[in-house]
């Protein structure tokens, strides 16, 4: 099944060779960064693994190397970014093509971007139209946290970079279906690339998507039936009661 093109804007992300990086602090303690050259192969790049592994880490800086707010959101929210990427600085991305266009998107900013919205609404001397327009008419908080997530989305159908940081924390199974379905529209017509952050065996399902384990000293390609997430998904559903009886008794006290 082919579902992407392979025209691709981002095509490495690699550590600069006149880095200074502290293997004893944050960011130069991650395992992989001190050896991190990472190639982009596809149009869906999928990164994987357990908390604290520096997924995010990462994306964030993938996302500043797009000149994008490492809190989330588009180029447009820049001047409001608060935060910064602590590994950006030691980093170098390749592009075969520059996008045009490019979206951070993060399920804890969707508030926060539902409220800049009003107050762009309210504001007199606020010179870009009406700031609902492309996003249904109306606030964002009028709507359900997943579907102002989707709705976010669906507005942003332009040809660019699209990376985003565990999008499934705002959708439920068919909502992931959903974002699923836009994402394979943009992809297939060669118009977008996605580099996306999850822990949900049901986005890591995309075909032909590549996917980046960071559960080792090293990134390294994986298939998603290696993944814990689908191994420990698959596993509880067909047989929950093992697990538990693992769990019960892991709770015992000794």
């Amino acid at each position: 099944m082919e579902l992407m093109s392979t025209q691709l804007f981002l095509e490495r992300v690699y550590l600069r060779p006149d880095a200074q990086l502290d293997a004893t602090t944050f960011p130069g303690s991650l395992p992989y960064v001190r050896q991190l050259d990472l190639s982009f192969d596809n149009a869906v790049t999928f990164f994987v693994g357990e908390n604290g592994s520096g997924k995010s880490t990462l994306i964030e800086a993938i996302a500043a190397l797009c000149g994008l707010p490492v809190t989330g959101g588009g180029r447009n929210e820049l001047a409001s970014c608060q935060g910064r990427s602590e590994l950006a600085g030691f980093l170098r991305g390749a592009f075969k093509r520059k996008p045009r266009d490019a979206y951070f998107f993060r399920a804890e900013f969707q508030a926060q971007f539902a409220t800049l919205l009003e107050e762009r609404r309210a504001d007199p001397e606020f010179i870009g139209g009406d700031p609902y327009a492309r996003y249904g008419g109306r606030s964002l908080h009028a709507r359900s946290h997943g579907e102002a997530f989707l709705e976010m989305f669906a507005s942003w159908m332009h040809p660019g970079i699209i990376v985003m940081d565990e999008p499934e924390a705002a959708l439920s199974p068919q909502r992931q279906l959903h974002l699923l379905a836009q994402m394979a529209n943009l992809a297939g017509a060669g118009d977008a690339q996605f580099i996306v952050a999850t822990h949900s065996p049901i986005i890591l399902t995309y075909p032909g998507a590549k996917l980046v384990s960071f559960d080792g000293e090293h990134l390294e390609p994986k298939r998603i039936e290696d993944t814990s997430h689908y191994q420990i998904t698959k596993g509880i559903l067909e047989h929950p009661e093992r697990y538990w009886r693992h769990l019960l008794r892991d709770d015992e006290p000794g």
